[in-house]
């Protein structure tokens, strides 16, 4: 359907959330904290008589527009196949309301190994499903969407900037994700040159300002306000962006508990910051830039990690930088990883011994453990330590990439649960036998030569993305109880050759306990 846009730098009023030229597209549950940055477009529908069929307005009827040699948006991605391992074809004949269905509805809090899955999912260079159309980008706004909820706002501006941006609902994205990420003026300038995009008056203002046309911004707040098109927060909120003196000695604006990121950017300009605490994860994005004070930063760093949006690397950095300032919750946690850092780069083990017990119990009550244990973990098994300090020791090698490695060298000692992780990563299960129900689900899945029932259709119907997706939801159910569902999943991942998932998955589950 042809959608006929409002001419540049026109104005309509919108409300929050998804604007009507994204209900048409617009995945089962969009983000609900964009800014209103897009005008929505006005669609011209016919008026015919059906008894006299002869047009009843001068309107052009609904027509379907697609270049030639145009590509769907579904067909965007960051990753080759000779990265990803994933064949072009993975999505084969799913549909694509089924695919960002399925993505949509993910739970946030996967394990890592089931994350880091999602999102090469989402980076892949894939073929379209068979019968998505250029004109349908659904599937591709569940993947930056579902980016954008981990706040994997790097990934997501990428995929936004690949595709060109070309519709208002992708704009919208890569507006507010430029915005967290404090770069702004590359959509705005856009914005002031694309016909085919309408800004609303507060993007309008937003932009006009950051130009320095302070006097153009000023004029389009109070056509705003004379037309009724900026609420009175909006207005008191823009008033002190572009004339803060005006109001100095005023008392500070009420907060609002939601802000769109357009809102907290302008907070933030005068002087009023928005804590990112309790806001959308996206948002302590924003605490990562280097004018935030270095606690707010750490934390941001924690909340992103957990979910993969940062590296190891970078949250380490973060730990790394200054002696912790205090003590107490995440100062001490800092403390405790810059003291094992010294004292692995003097390879002081009976400090190490003494060190990893309490090192350990602080990262596990932040969930923190995989991060560090990928940092310290292949280190850390290579020496020679003892009681509880050996145990962690090999587990945190084990949650590393070097998991295969390290198990090789042989357990820390006899017990059960040191066996079975052992023959986890070495992907060998003849020769142990399960600890309590948890390990014998997974020992389970590692013996179970099928597909299982429940994943058997949508391999039949050639849906084997969407057969992935499913299990990876089948694996986090399994996480807080239902194993059935756990071993379905490792078998599955292994039958189609994802082995090293099966047993990082594996792994995690059984180390991280985090089980409901």
């Amino acid at each position: 359907m042809t959608l006929a846009l409002l001419p540049a730098f026109s104005y309509a009023q919108t409300a929050g959330g998804i604007t009507e030229g994204e209900v048409a597209s617009a995945p089962m549950s969009a983000i609900d904290w964009l800014s209103d940055s897009i005008s929505a477009p006005i669609v011209v529908s016919p008026q015919i008589n059906t008894e006299n069929p002869v047009a009843q307005s001068a309107s052009v009827a609904d027509v379907s527009v697609v270049p030639l040699g145009s590509q769907t948006t579904d067909a965007i991605g960051l990753l080759p196949p000779s990265v990803t391992g994933f064949s072009r074809d993975l999505w084969g004949a799913s549909r694509p309301d089924d695919l960002a269905h399925r993505i949509l509805s993910m739970p946030l809090d996967l394990m890592p190994s089931m994350q880091s899955l999602l999102t090469r999912l989402l980076l892949a260079e894939l073929d379209p499903p068979r019968g998505a159309n250029t004109t349908d980008d659904r599937l591709f706004l569940a993947r930056v969407d579902r980016l954008l909820a981990t706040g994997a706002l790097d990934q997501a501006d990428a995929l936004i900037a690949r595709s060109g941006a070309q519709t208002p609902a992708s704009f919208r994205r890569g507006f507010d994700t430029a915005l967290l990420l404090g770069e702004e003026d590359i959509p705005c300038q856009r914005l002031s040159a694309a016909p085919d995009l309408s800004p609303t008056f507060p993007a309008r203002i937003f932009c006009l300002a950051r130009a320095g046309d302070w006097d153009a911004a000023v004029l389009s707040l109070g056509t705003g306000r004379a037309l009724g098109y900026v609420s009175q927060a909006d207005d008191d909120l823009l008033s002190r962006f572009l004339d803060p003196d005006v109001f100095e000695g005023d008392p500070p604006l009420t907060k609002p508990l939601h802000p769109s990121p357009l809102t907290f950017r302008m907070f933030e300009a005068i002087g009023e910051y928005i804590p990112t605490t309790g806001l959308p994860l996206a948002f302590a994005q924003a605490d990562l830039r280097a004018n935030i004070g270095w606690k707010a930063r750490v934390e941001a760093g924690e909340r992103l990690v957990r979910m993969g949006a940062v590296s190891d690397n970078q949250i380490y950095g973060l730990y790394s930088e200054r002696k912790p300032a205090a003590s107490g919750g995440i100062w001490d946690r800092m403390a405790a990883v810059q003291a094992m850092d010294k004292a692995l780069q003097a390879k002081d083990t009976q400090t190490i011994s003494a060190l990893l017990p309490d090192l350990w119990t602080r990262l596990e009550a932040a969930e923190l453990e995989m991060p560090f244990s990928r940092i310290f973990g292949p280190e850390l098994a290579t020496l020679d330590l003892e009681g509880d300090a050996a145990k962690h020791a090999f587990q945190m090698g084990l949650l590393s990439d070097h998991y295969e490695e390290i198990a090789k060298k042989g357990a820390p000692d006899s017990s059960a649960k040191s066996l079975v992780l052992r023959a986890i990563a070495l992907g060998d299960i003849k020769n142990v036998r399960p600890y309590d129900a948890a390990s014998t689900a997974v020992l389970e899945g590692f013996a179970n030569p099928n597909i299982p029932i429940r994943l058997q259709s949508l391999m039949d119907q050639d849906r084997l993305g969407e057969a992935i997706l499913r299990a990876i939801a089948l694996y986090s159910n399994g996480v807080f109880g239902d194993y059935d569902e756990l071993s379905d999943a490792i078998a599955f991942f292994r039958h189609i050759g994802l082995e090293n998932i099966a047993r990082q998955a594996a792994l995690e589950f059984l180390i991280l306990e985090r089980r409901g």
